[in-house]
């Protein structure tokens, strides 16, 4: 049995709407008035029929049938009936029925089979002769409330289709950038051995002939290193395949900053860049890391604001490597460029969480948008030249 929530602050408004009508219709009707003991009987029905209320989302089929039921033997005893509330609240009830189950399943079926018997017995008994109005009136008002309940359901099924498609695009996303991220991490500690080997190598050639011991701890550190390295350029041609890189292009860095800015420039994005403090040697993986932040995020400016001015600060901290990009914004009222949401947001993140950093993005006060980002220098990758 699938789990219900329970009812919801509109579940009680329109509980209390019930209550508050039917309580009303009763002591301002003719059973009230004409001081028929029944009265009261009927105001604790009003009661009972706004607590079914309360509690049709739990069980919509079956809160239906036991007010039909309830309200037949009512009218059938007492040959009479309160039309407004008893009408209203079996179309609150039909709505209810038809918003959570498909047309095709046998409880909407059974549904609107005792709907369409209460309808009836509430045209024979509210006029000793039909008037063709009443009967159209009570069609339009039966249809209306089914029809917003299928209309409801669907809504609800597009929209967890696409909160499904967006969840399941969003790790897409976060996959791909992992994958990456992956790459071009494999090329730095692939490249960080091989220096390793050399100097290895190089020592070794320089050792003393009787320095046999020393000579043979460097060959095995020699052996391994190569093994190593074959093995990560294995891997990362497997996670190359498909990419485009051929690994033979130099390891984007902060330091080429302004080749990017020159490349964003004559994609018509007005970019200043701004170094704070003195530049120093970071861990390769950070570095690069840094670098494709800035790139992401001026993509992200061209794709969304168009043609606009760009600010890219970077500021090397005691121990806080920051950058800031933010832009002004589509100028002069020009529409975005195209090209779709993209998911260079979700890649910074990616990047910011992998050296346990900080990311700030989103509008600004005074228009435009910025990024920020703080990453820690702490050393954990080291540093290659």
């Amino acid at each position: 049995m699938s789990h219900r929530p329970p009812p919801t602050f509109v579940d009680w408004l329109i509980s209390a709407a019930v209550l508050l009508f039917g309580v009303a219709e009763e002591l301002g009707g003719r059973h009230f008035v004409s001081g028929q003991s029944r009265s009261w009987w009927w105001i604790g029905a009003v009661v009972a029929a706004a607590a079914l209320v309360l509690v049709r989302q739990r069980a919509p089929f079956t809160v239906l049938t036991v007010y039909t039921l309830a309200s037949a033997a009512s009218i059938a005893y007492f040959g009479e009936i309160s039309p407004a509330w008893q009408l209203y609240t079996q179309l609150i009830l039909l709505f209810t029925l038809l918003s959570a189950f498909p047309p095709e399943d046998r409880r909407v079926r059974a549904g609107l089979a005792v709907t369409a018997g209460f309808d009836l017995a509430l045209l024979v008994l509210a006029t000793p002769e039909l008037a063709v109005g009443d009967v159209a009136v009570l069609m339009v008002m039966t249809s209306i409330a089914g029809g917003a309940g299928v209309a409801v359901r669907r809504y609800r099924q597009i929209a967890l289709q696409a909160q499904e498609r967006g969840e399941l695009v969003a790790r897409e996303a976060v996959t791909e950038e992992r994958f990456r991220i992956a790459r071009e991490l494999h090329d730095v500690v692939a490249h960080s051995v091989s220096v390793m080997v050399m100097q290895a190598g190089a020592t070794r050639l320089m050792l003393r002939p009787d320095q046999v011991t020393e000579r043979e701890a460097l060959k095995v550190v020699e052996e391994t290193g190569r093994e190593a390295v074959e093995e990560l350029r294995l891997m990362v041609g497997l996670l190359r395949t498909g990419s485009g890189h051929d690994g033979l292009t130099p390891q984007p860095s902060l330091a080429r900053l302004d080749e990017l800015v020159e490349q964003v420039r004559l994609a018509g994005l007005d970019v200043r860049l701004t170094i704070e403090g003195s530049p120093v040697p970071l861990p390769v993986g950070l570095n690069l890391s840094a670098y494709r932040i800035v790139q992401e995020a001026l993509t992200n400016t061209l794709r969304h604001a168009g043609p606009t001015r760009s600010e890219v600060t970077v500021a090397y901290r005691s121990r806080m490597l920051c950058l800031d990009i933010v832009d002004e914004g589509p100028r002069d009222g020009r529409a975005p460029a195209s090209g779709g949401p993209g998911h260079g947001l979700v890649g910074m993140r990616e990047r910011v969480a992998l050296f346990h950093g900080r990311l700030s993005a989103g509008p600004l006060p005074d228009g435009g948008y910025g990024v920020r980002v703080s990453l820690p220098l702490n050393g954990r990758i080291p540093v290659v030249t």
